[in-house]
C-alpha cells in the first residue's frame, strides 16, 4: 500500500510517496494506492485520493516504489520457501469429473448398483449433478484417483487395445472359463486352455481348481472379435511360462511311443 503527503513549497505542490503506509498515513495522507503483483507483473490496482487530481509523474514514482517493496516481499517468501507445496497424499480432497450427461444412468447403475459398488471400493464419496458433473470426495488421494479411474472407465472409457494388461477380478466362472471384469463395465473371456499357465502347465479340468469367483489376477488382452468380445491370457514371469510349457509337453507321450 503506497501513500502519499503533499504541500505547498515556495508556491510549487512538492510531492513525497510513502511505502506501507500505516492507519495514520493513510488517514492523514492524500493516497491509499494498494499495488499487488509478481516479480514480472502488475496483478491488481487500486486507488483512493483525496485530491482533486495526481500528476503522472507522480503516480509513476509510486508505482517505482511499489514495485521494489512488492520484490523485496517477494524475496522473504521465496527464502522460505520457493515452490507451492504439494497437497499430501493423505489430506481429504474434492475432486470433479465431467461425464456425458448420457452416461450417468450408466454410472449410477440399477438401483445404484454400480455408484454404491465404486464407493465401496474406494471409499470415496460420489455425487452427480443433472448437468454431468460428478463430485467424488475421499479421505486421501489414493481413493479418489480409484473413484475417478472407475467413472472414467464407465462414462468416458478408451477403447482397449490388444497387448493391454489389467489386474482384473474373476466375477464369473464356467465351464469354459472365467469371466475377469478388467474395469467396471468391461469384462474378458480367460479361457480354461489359458489357465494352465496358471496350473504349472498341467491341463485343466475343472476352472474352479485354478480360480475362483472375486481373485484378483493380471491378464493380458489377446484378442478383440468384431462383437467387441475380448479374450485373455493371465501374466505370468516368463520363466514360469516357461517352465510350465516344458512341464507340459513331457508330460505328454512322444510320437510313435506305446500308450
Amino acid at each position: 500500500a503506497m501513500g502519499l503527503v503533499s504541500d505547498q513549497v515556495d508556491g510549487q505542490t512538492r510531492y513525497a510517496a510513502l511505502t506501507d503506509i500505516l492507519g495514520a498515513e493513510d488517514a492523514f495522507g492524500d493516497m491509499d494506492f494498494k499495488v499487488a503483483g509478481t516479480s514480472e507483473f502488475v496483478t491488481a490496482i487500486q486507488l483512493d485520493t483525496k485530491l482533486d487530481g495526481i500528476p503522472a509523474s507522480v503516480l509513476a514514482a509510486a508505482l517505482k516504489q511499489a514495485r521494489e517493496a512488492r520484490l523485496h516481499i517477494l524475496e522473504v517468501i521465496n527464502s522460505a520457501i520457493d515452490t507451492p507445496d504439494e497437497l499430501s497424499e493423505f489430506a481429504p480432497r474434492v475432486i470433479a469429473v465431467k461425464i456425458p450427461v448420457d452416461k450417468i444412468g450408466e454410472v449410477i447403475g440399477p438401483k445404484g448398483k454400480m455408484i454404491n459398488q465404486i464407493q465401496e471400493d474406494t471409499g470415496a464419496d460420489i455425487s452427480i449433478e443433472d448437468d454431468g458433473t460428478v463430485y467424488i470426495g475421499a479421505t486421501d488421494g489414493p481413493s479418489a484417483e480409484a473413484a475417478r479411474s472407475a467413472i472414467n472407465a464407465i462414462a468416458n472409457p478408451q477403447v482397449p487395445e490388444i497387448g493391454e494388461r489389467y489386474l482384473g477380478t474373476v466375477v464369473k466362472t464356467t465351464t469354459f472359463g472365467a469371466f475377469v471384469s478388467l474395469t467396471p463395465g468391461k469384462d474378458g473371456l480367460l479361457h480354461i486352455s489359458e489357465l494352465r499357465k496358471l496350473a504349472n502347465g498341467k491341463r485343466v479340468d475343472n476352472v474352479d481348481d485354478v480360480v475362483s469367483v472375486g481373485q484378483k489376477i493380471q491378464v493380458e488382452i489377446t484378442k478383440i472379435d468384431d462383437r467387441g468380445k475380448l479374450s485373455l491370457a493371465p501374466v505370468v514371469a516368463e520363466d514360469e511360462a516357461a517352465e510350465g510349457t516344458e512341464r507340459a509337453h513331457a508330460s505328454e507321450p512322444a510320437e510313435g511311443s506305446d500308450a
